[in-house]
């Protein structure tokens, strides 16, 4: 069947137009089972899988058959017709192609508003014309809906599923009568309880949607016990930094001890205090009133810091302990060699723990938490829940957003004195209107005193080293990355990873690599990561090699194909076949099992993620079907049916068939099911 790339963003949707998926879908489930048999178990979990003889032969078979009976679909003459290139089209295979295929749109992937346009057509031009002729999608949803959390009054209560006594008693507000429960509950997804095969004991006991595994007939939580005794610690530290509930506390009271912050920011407040005495005006009260992004005007910024710190330094009496004045001298400090690593992007919703996983089982060196915002972690709000960590994430960082040095600073504290963490990463990159207005993101670029202040910050209460992430500029026409790279490292960054393409651009047009070299001159001394359209083990060997930086991230590359760590580690192009990338997936929902919880909650914000994920994967085209390898990141592909039909699911772009693949791992979606795709064009059929 067919597909078309969401343009080449993920933020800048282009008009996608999406063929329909064919077969039954269960019975092409049980095809592509007997070709999983001869795939090793596990195949998610080691770098390099390669497809055995077998499926190999039946793919060439199944090519053939194919073939052979959608001749008529596509002509000699067209066929030869579709061999001229087309600007920004991905080449592929004669025989995989549909020509001429008409997509129509499904009205239950569009917004009201959309629905409600394609209702006045109708009434007012009737049904001799299809809609999708005269409607085009194009551009985002917003205001997306998401599923709600169920009622509490219909939740069975945590401390009941434990097997222990509520500490709430009568004024719970959740479900403790058993009986009540399982009759309301839905019906169990599977036989198998992923969570009781791993640790022993599944910790969701009566809610989990697989307790049919490990209930009794009296409707006892089964254990086994021997299994459990080994994995125990394991089940308790599936991930890492959650906040105590004693920290939250005294952050929601702010009553949080910041003392190694507040020196630094009586510092600066006792330096702007001298400054002014002297007559000179402190880089504090120039940046609150410079609003301008023109960095001309800034005269010496970091000579000012310097000198109204230590103006202001306290003279010590009384008692002499080592607090602040043992200090940790910068070569004391923790070292990382980030030299030559492949550094998976922080990305926002779909950089989850479960997805890191996956990216770390397959190479990745460096992972970094979803964007953090600083006042939110301060306030001890649920975005504490973007900071943890799995056991398996060796090289792991949290990366922050923020505009003000203050609530920075505290934070870099906050997240130093509780979590466990490699690095901490500064946002100066995030392109989003909301985060751009309140001087967030990439709006720090265009006001560096504002962001010395913050750097200096933060480095001032940090052991681990403080990296930071910007694009070249705010606007195209002006790149301003490489007249920051110096002074970063002067005010103490230890890694600077450019991005490409500046704010004004977001993610439309190829990274400028080029001027990534400029960077990476600039910044001889110290490491520089380039990021941008590293698709395949070629690109990343010509950008780095072009570019001179030290090493790559990469973001959408490892969004479309979360394998190319293992690509470019093992320099080879990687055909995978549809059995193996059905075992990352399902290796997903176990993650999320793990992360998110087995019990109805979990399992659909699992598959919520799952369906983000799947927005990025279906653009991969595999390489079997290519006539030219290596498919670009900004290529799309015609429209083509794939080697198999679960191959052919895969590379819709509808969101209708998303969901299909969703209820081949996760069950049926539940009543009042509702979904948005991100992009109007995966309302195509």
């Amino acid at each position: 069947m067919a597909d078309s790339a969401v343009n080449e963003t993920p933020s800048e949707g282009g008009t996608t137009e999406e063929c329909e998926t064919t077969g039954n879908i269960e019975a092409n489930t049980d095809k592509t089972s007997e070709k999983e048999s001869s795939i090793k178990e596990g195949s998610t979990e080691t770098e390099g899988c390669e497809t055995t003889s077998n499926i190999q032969a039946n793919t060439e078979k199944t090519i053939a058959e194919k073939a052979s009976s959608e001749t008529s679909l596509v002509p000699e003459s067209m066929i030869e017709s579709s061999k001229v290139e087309r600007k920004g089209e991905a080449k592929i295979k004669s025989q995989y192609l549909l020509v001429d295929y008409k997509p129509k749109i499904v009205s239950d992937y569009v917004p009201q508003e959309t629905k409600d346009a394609m209702k006045r057509m109708i009434t007012e031009n009737g049904d001799d014309q299809p809609v999708s002729k005269k409607l085009r999608l194009k551009g985002r949803n917003k205001k997306r809906p998401f599923e709600k959390n169920p009622d509490a009054s219909k939740k069975l209560c945590a401390s009941i599923s434990q097997e222990q006594e509520c500490t709430f008693g009568d004024k719970c507000i959740f479900l403790h009568d058993i009986n009540t429960f399982l009759a309301s509950k839905p019906k169990d997804i599977g036989p198998k309880c992923y969570l009781f095969d791993k640790y022993g004991k599944c910790p969701y006991s009566f809610s989990c949607r697989f307790a049919q595994h490990h209930l009794t007939v009296e409707q006892t939580n089964l254990v086994n016990e021997e299994l459990y005794e080994k994995q125990k610690d394991a089940l308790s530290k599936r991930w890492l930094n959650n906040l105590d509930k004693d920290i939250q506390r005294l952050l929601w009271k702010r009553k949080y001890d910041f003392r190694k912050a507040e020196k630094f920011l009586k510092d600066m407040k006792d330096g702007k205090q001298t400054a002014n005495n002297n007559g000179v005006s402190s880089i504090i009260e120039a940046d609150s009133s410079d609003k301008t992004t023109d960095l001309a005007r800034e005269t010496n910024p970091e000579s000012k810091m310097s000198d109204a710190v230590s103006k202001s330094t306290p003279q010590t009496l009384g008692c002499v302990t080592d607090e602040g004045l043992i200090a940790l001298r910068p070569a004391e400090k923790k070292k990382i060699d980030f030299s030559n690593k492949l550094y998976l992007a922080p990305l926002t919703t779909v950089g989850n723990l479960p997805y890191r996983r996956i990216c770390k089982s397959l190479g990745a060196d460096i992972t970094c938490s979803e964007m953090a915002m600083a006042t939110s972690l301060l306030q001890g709000k649920t975005e504490w829940a973007l900071l943890k960590r799995h056991p398996s994430e060796d090289l792991f960082g949290i990366q922050v957003c923020g505009s003000h040095y203050e609530p920075m600073t505290r934070c870099a504290q906050l997240i130093q004195d509780t979590c466990k963490v490699d690095f901490i990463d500064i946002n100066c990159g995030c392109p989003i209107e909301l985060v751009f207005q309140k001087g967030e993101g990439c709006a720090l670029m265009g006001r560096s005193g504002r962001l010395e202040q913050i750097v200096r910050g933060m480095k001032s209460v940090l052991e681990i080293p403080l990296t930071l992430k910007m694009r070249t500029g705010i606007y195209g026409s002006k790149s301003i990355a490489h007249t920051l790279i110096p002074r970063l490292k002067l005010w103490g960054i230890d890694l600077v990873t450019i991005h490409g393409r500046s704010r004004e651009q977001r993610y439309t047009k190829l990274a400028d690599w080029d001027y990534i070299k400029q960077c990476s001159i600039a910044g001889k001394t110290i490491p520089i990561f380039g990021n941008g359209d590293v698709y395949s083990f070629e690109d990343a060997n010509a950008f780095q090699s072009q570019s001179g930086v030290s090493g790559l991230m990469v973001a959408r590359g490892a969004l479309i194909k979360p394998w190319i760590f293992t690509e470019i580690k093992e320099q080879r192009h990687w055909d995978i076949s549809s059995s193996e990338r059905m075992d990352i997936l399902r290796q997903f929902v176990h993650n999320g099992f793990e992360h998110w919880g087995s019990d109805q909650q979990g399992v659909e914000t699992t598959r919520r993620f799952l369906l983000e994920w799947l927005s990025f994967l279906h653009r991969y085209i595999p390489v079997g079907i290519l006539e030219r390898v290596p498919q670009k990141i900004n290529e799309r592909p015609p429209y083509y049916f794939a080697r198999d039909d679960l191959e052919t699911l895969m590379a819709s772009s509808n969101c209708g068939d998303w969901i299909k693949i969703s209820e081949m791992l996760l069950g049926p979606v539940p009543d009042q099911f509702v979904f948005l795709p991100k992009h109007k064009a995966n309302a195509y059929k």
